[in-house]
């Protein structure tokens, strides 16, 4: 994997990162999963749980504060945002968060904040940007591939092909990577302005950037369950938190 130097060792504040909450619907509550701001962290972020709210001005105050924005998982994206009715009652949707996250991810392209998705968040991104989905890949790309594992999540369970010369490639220098796999969505049509990074063996689209931002990846793996074991993992949140203060980031290689 690429070697990364960070200048300005003296700086004491770790760049904020904001992080999507996760809601509960029948205790209508919000809730985060311990490893995305473990991983954060261990990055040498500082992760914050932003509100749950679709209101202009909280969250143009949030993004002030915030240097990098991560779209967690959770719900499924609807439909709606890429002009689909919900295909039944598998795919179950929080509009609050579509809402909510169209916002955030429209001030950071334009403040040119870095970006990561996972799971969802690589599904809201694409969707967002004017690609689609598909809602239910049992019934719409069926496949070998377990995209949907049981516990323990951390396991990984398929590989995914590494497109070469991809931001990607360079920073893990593998060709193959074996992942773990938790979802029933995926990218149908890749959204103009996103390009491709990793795809699993039966074409899903795995990863993707967007070339004309500073930092915009997604990755439809999960990072937080497995970046304890996993160098991988901890290599991509770590590039994503370095990526959030452009300034301390230089290549070496």
């Amino acid at each position: 994997m690429k070697n990364l130097k960070i200048h300005n060792m003296e700086k004491q504040k770790r760049p904020i990162i904001g992080v999507m909450p996760l809601f509960d619907d029948e205790r209508d509550s919000l809730w985060m999963l311990p490893g995305y701001f473990d991983g954060i962290t261990e990055a040498g972020g500082l992760p914050i749980m932003l509100p749950l709210t679709a209101d202009k001005k909280i969250l143009g105050q949030c993004m002030e504060m915030c240097s990098g924005v991560l779209l967690t998982g959770g719900h499924d994206v609807s439909p709606a945002l890429y002009g689909e009715d919900r295909l039944d009652d598998t795919v179950g949707c929080c509009e609050r968060r579509d809402e909510m996250e169209k916002e955030v991810l429209k001030i950071a392209l334009e403040k040119d904040k870095a970006v990561l998705g996972i799971c969802r968040g690589i599904q809201f991104i694409n969707a967002a940007l004017g690609g689609t989905l598909y809602q239910d890949l049992p019934k719409q790309h069926p496949s070998d591939v377990d995209h949907h594992q049981s516990p323990p999540y951390d396991i990984p369970v398929h590989d995914v092909n590494i497109i070469q010369k991809t931001p990607l490639s360079e920073l893990l220098e593998t060709d193959i990577l074996s992942v773990n796999s938790y979802h029933h969505q995926g990218i149908k049509e890749l959204a103009p302005g996103l390009e491709p990074m990793a795809a699993s063996t039966d074409g899903l689209i795995e990863a993707v950037f967007r070339p004309t931002s500073r930092f915009l990846w997604a990755v439809q793996w999960h990072p937080e369950f497995s970046h304890q074991n996993d160098p991988a993992s901890r290599a991509i949140l770590h590039r994503f938190v370095v990526a959030s203060e452009s300034s301390v980031l230089i290549y070496t290689g």
